[in-house]
């Protein structure tokens, strides 16, 4: 990860269906080496069940907009000549990308098959609701669009473990496949919610099938070397049979290098939780820190009554840092998704304040506050803010960072610069009235005049000789203090 290394999340859930976000993307390059970007998050640019999928409803892996399939040649996105041009524009101003990759499930399957099935309770997995008995079930998939180039394998359904529906009856519910080494993934592999929770949608992958296992590692080193892509972001990996996440790792490693990035997408709020999945991964990953975007969300709901000194309380950036993707918002958390827990727009400058602005984590910008929410005026307005924050990040926010988070309605923290950026800064955030920290920017600031760099404040505070000065905020705001220029 470079120097203050940023990642942008370069999609929303209602990104335009119109076939062009890859040449959006290669058009944007420039600008987004200029904002201080340097990791590009990609949505799934495989083919989906239908054009206008947001690239979770995986159809083929192998497909990357180039074959006939459901639907049409190009994904959401585009075709796989522009998807790879944007790859290549991206390398060209030093920017990585990411891809998203889904690999707990299937859809969109090409037939069906009949196969021995036992329906289980969608809130407890481990609870029978029927007898064994014979469905048929969307599991072959042969993609005959794509002609067997790149990969003859052909799946059936013994290379899955569940699925959603008896097309013979169709009823629908959760059906956990039977035969000879069938079944979920044990409880020490997966999460344990709703008892056992590796079954989540479509028809879901056994990777106790070592003709998968393989078979996805050899789709791996052919996706990164048809692409040159930088890094994963793994969707969904509390789902998926974490034994072989750690085989993929090191697949991946050992094919491309330990800077291969990888980073998990494990949607739990127990740090716990989370601190265990890195430790099975030999800390080889990095995991997206979600309890700290449910605090975010608590907070911006919570108003004044929420007490900002416990906002990172049980976080990856508190506890395990260097392995923190921090975020304030994504496709997921937006207004209408499943999981959503939308930070208050009021709240969203303080929440990505903190978190492009200090020491600790990797943070990542959302498409959908920079760009705004297609359909919706949510979040327009913030990519201003986000501009100022971002130039902050790139010229002022180095070195030493000492925190001052003990009071429940505003706190702050400086960084106090190196031999090379020497200038630092000063950030104060309130979730209530106007308020002010003193706090210690360094005496080799003695005598200096800082002004806000977002323009919240007007006023010009000068650095008293011992380096203290009370930096103020409006209410419910945050300011960023910088040297005044000249």
């Amino acid at each position: 990860m470079a120097v203050n290394g940023t990642m942008m999340q370069y999609f929303e859930w209602h990104t335009q269906a119109d076939g062009k976000h890859w040449k959006r993307l290669k058009e944007d390059a420039a600008h987004l080496h200029e904002l201080g970007i340097t990791a590009v998050w990609i949505p799934p640019c495989f083919k989906s069940t239908y054009p206008e999928d947001v690239g979770y409803g995986i159809y083929d892996l192998f497909d990357l907009g180039e074959f006939d399939q459901k639907g049409g040649i190009a994904t959401k996105y585009g075709t796989k000549e522009e998807l790879l041009e944007a790859i290549e524009e991206l390398h060209k101003y030093n920017i990585q990308v990411y891809a998203d990759v889904v690999l707990n499930h299937k859809g969109g399957a090409d037939g069906t098959e009949q196969f021995m099935a036992v329906e289980v309770d969608p809130m407890d997995r481990h609870k029978e609701i029927s007898e064994p008995h014979e469905i048929e079930g969307w599991t072959r998939f042969y993609f005959p669009g794509r002609q067997k180039k790149y990969s003859d394998f052909e799946w059936h359904w013994y290379h899955f473990s569940g699925t959603d529906k008896d097309e013979a009856t169709g009823e629908e519910g959760i059906f956990r496949i039977e035969g000879e080494n069938k079944g979920w993934a044990d409880d020490s592999l997966v999460d344990t919610e709703l008892g056992n929770y590796d079954y989540l949608m479509y028809a879901n992958i056994d990777y106790n099938h070592p003709d998968v296992a393989e078979h996805i590692k050899e789709w791996a080193k052919w996706f990164v070397n048809e692409t040159g892509v930088d890094g994963f972001r793994l969707d969904a990996v509390k789902h998926i049979h974490h034994g072989f996440i750690s085989e993929l790792v090191d697949f991946l490693h050992e094919e491309f290098g330990e800077d291969f990035y990888i980073v998990a997408e494990y949607w739990q709020a127990e740090l716990e939780n989370l601190e265990n999945y890195l430790k099975k991964q030999q800390f080889k990953i990095s995991l997206m820190d979600v309890q700290l975007h449910f605090s975010f969300h608590d907070a911006s709901l919570s108003g004044n009554n929420y007490d900002l000194r416990s906002l990172f309380d049980e976080t990856l950036i508190l506890e395990r840092d260097e392995h923190a993707v921090t975020f304030v918002d994504n496709h997921d958390s937006q207004l209408g998704q499943s999981l959503e827990s939308w930070v208050d727009d009021w709240f969203k400058p303080l929440a990505y304040g903190w978190i492009l602005l200090t020491q600790k984590g990797y943070p990542c910008i959302f498409y959908g506050d920079y760009y705004g929410i297609m359909g919706s005026d949510t979040s327009l307005g913030i990519r201003e803010t986000l501009d100022k924050l971002m130039y902050a990040r790139k010229e002022y926010a180095y070195g030493k960072q000492e925190n001052y988070v003990d009071h429940p309605n505003c706190i702050g923290f400086v960084r106090k610069g190196n031999e090379e950026y020497p200038e630092g800064c000063a950030v104060v955030l309130s979730n209530s009235e106007e308020g002010w920290k003193k706090m210690n920017i360094g005496h080799n600031k003695a005598g200096q005049e800082y002004t806000d760099l977002l323009g919240n404040r007007k006023d010009t505070i000068t650095i008293g000789e011992d380096g203290w000065a009370f930096f103020p905020v409006d209410a419910g705001s945050i300011s960023v203090w910088i040297k005044k220029s000249e």
